[in-house]
This record gives C-alpha cells, structure tokens and sequence, in this order.
C-alpha cells in the first residue's frame, strides 16, 4: 500500500512527495487547476501552499476538499516523463 510520508512545495503548481517506498516525485498540479468550484481555488498561492496530507498517508487534501490519492499520484505521468527516484 504507497503512503505518502512526506510533501514540500515548491513553487505555485509543484508539489514534491515522498513516499514509504523511498521513492520521490515532484508533481505539477497545473494540469489540474481548472475554472471549476474546486481546482480554481489552486490558482490563488497562498491556497495552493495550504495543501496538507493526510495523517495516514493516504492523500493529500487542500481546505476546500479537493484531494487526491497517493496511488494516483505516485503512478501519475506529465506529458514529458518524469520518473520515481529511489532514495538509498
């Protein structure tokens, strides 16, 4: 079962993770922050650097209940190909 056992953001979009496998992975939200009620709320920073984890690690989540998985997360791939860093 991935968990997420640490996030740092990096910038307005980008979230880096960590997760109980040891491996890392930043992520780009910009794909999707949309117009709708609940990913607009990201495109203001202040909102976006609210972003928390779940005690369990089983998500992240934002004040408005926008979330996601960590399973979705870990196997997310961009456009261009980021891959998982094994950390030793």
């Amino acid at each position: 079962m991935i968990k997420i056992t640490n996030i740092r953001i990096l910038d307005n979009t980008r979230i880096h993770f960590t997760f109980n496998d040891n491996k890392e992975k930043t992520v780009d939200f910009a794909p999707f922050i949309k117009e709708d009620k609940l990913s607009s709320a990201l495109k203001d920073p202040d909102f976006f650097a609210q972003v928390k984890a779940y005690e369990n690690g089983r998500g992240i989540y934002w004040p408005n209940d926008f979330d996601f998985c960590p399973d979705f997360l870990y196997q997310f791939q961009a456009d261009k190909k980021e891959e998982l860093i094994e950390k030793n």
